[in-house]
């Protein structure tokens, strides 16, 4: 996948939950073929894909507000969103930065909770 279509990649994911209004199934994330946080630390020391991953999670944030514009996430800096997933991945070793990305627009919109049914 090139970087150029990342972000589009995140604003598909969004509005596919938007349309839905709930997720009642896992979500099929359309992104790299390690999503883990192991690869996301792992991507500290190799700056390109790195930005790949700040470009894939700043464009889920764009597809939230597209699909959600009365609980758009405000604009945040790559810098913020890197800290929120360094926190995450620590919190959660074994978990993915897809997930990471999602509780940032949950927190970041003022919904504070993940949707549900």
């Amino acid at each position: 996948m090139s970087i150029k279509m990342l972000p589009s990649a995140g604003l598909v994911l969004i509005v596919s939950l938007g349309a839905t209004g709930a997720i009642s199934a896992p979500v099929k994330i359309v992104g790299f073929d390690d999503m883990s946080c192991r690869a996301w630390v792992k991507s500290k020391d190799d700056a390109e894909q790195r930005k790949a991953y700040l470009a894939w999670i700043r464009g889920v944030l764009t597809g939230h507000n597209y699909a959600n514009p009365s609980q758009a996430v405000s604009s945040v800096s790559s810098g913020t969103v890197e800290n929120f997933v360094d926190r995450y991945c620590v919190e959660k070793p074994l978990g993915e930065f897809s997930d990471a990305a999602l509780r940032m627009s949950d927190k970041f919109s003022g919904r504070n909770d993940p949707i549900t049914k």
